[in-house]
């Protein structure tokens, strides 16, 4: 029988959690916030070092994005938020492509971590009869539709509540333009951007690692199939790097754009 490859889920508090997405965040955060403090450790306006120079065009990178949706007098304030949010998701498409850490079980009764029965593999063995369960430890965080949704939330939440807390009367109105019955139509629309702002990030990053994996597989058919999978797995994985870049650029300028539509209709209610 084939083996199955799954997430490394536990039950706490009577919710699903997979421990890779949480060692994943984990270390994402830890790779920016220490890029973060290597480029502003010994900041020098007559010798600035190489990484105060990539942190410079970082922000004026994010500058350049933020006043290609709105001018810098608004969108200042969001320049810190655009590079946490554009090295995050970086970081986090650019983990699963060097490598990946996986831990095969067989036996349900050794399916445990932290004294906790890791569920995913036990209904792997039990309902599939693999002969073997992987459990997948390193991977892409952006590859979780969670992960991704998560981030699209927080800007769908943060742009709608610069709306209802700085623009009341005319966000609401906006729902009713140009007629009433466009309300459905309109909070449709205001809902799509929140599902396609996070499934557009999870399935181009979720694709790639999926390609990679089947690429790798390509070994198991012998030496002919280890040659013809090292060339491919090559040019994929600089195709990803490309596709990883995009995304997190796609996402950022996005997030831009929602908050800025809040913004105007906030400065056009003053004027």
């Amino acid at each position: 029988m084939r083996k199955l490859h799954e997430s490394p889920i536990i039950m706490l508090g009577g919710f699903r959690l997979d421990l890779s997405i949480v060692l994943m965040l984990i270390v994402t955060c830890l790779i920016v916030f220490i890029v973060a403090k290597m480029a502003t450790r010994n900041l020098s306006v007559e010798n600035p070092g190489k990484m105060q120079n990539f942190m410079e065009w970082a922000v004026e990178f994010v500058r350049n994005i933020i006043s290609s949706t709105m001018s810098m007098e608004k969108g200042k304030h969001f320049v810190g938020l655009g590079l946490t949010m554009i090295m995050f998701i970086f970081v986090g498409n650019m983990l699963g492509l060097p490598f990946s850490i996986v831990t095969d079980y067989h036996d349900p009764a050794k399916a445990h971590i932290f004294g906790q029965e890791i569920v995913s593999v036990t209904e792997g063995l039990q309902k599939s009869h693999a002969e073997g369960v992987g459990v997948v430890w390193w991977k892409s965080p952006t590859a979780d539709l969670g992960v991704t949704m998560g981030l699209a939330l927080v800007v769908f939440l943060l742009s709608h509540g610069i709306g209802i807390v700085k623009n009341t009367k005319a966000y609401f109105k906006h729902y009713f333009q140009p007629f009433v019955f466009f309300f459905p139509i309109n909070i449709i629309e205001t809902l799509s951007k929140l599902l396609t702002h996070g499934i557009r990030l999870f399935a181009n990053i979720f694709a790639g690692e999926v390609l990679i994996s089947t690429i790798m597989g390509l070994s198991k058919l012998g030496i002919i199939g280890t040659v013809m999978s090292i060339p491919l797995l090559m040019a994929w994985q600089g195709f990803s790097i490309f596709i990883g870049t995009i995304q997190a650029f796609v996402f950022t300028i996005l997030m831009m754009v929602y908050l800025s539509q809040n913004v105007e209709s906030h400065e056009e209610h003053e004027h």
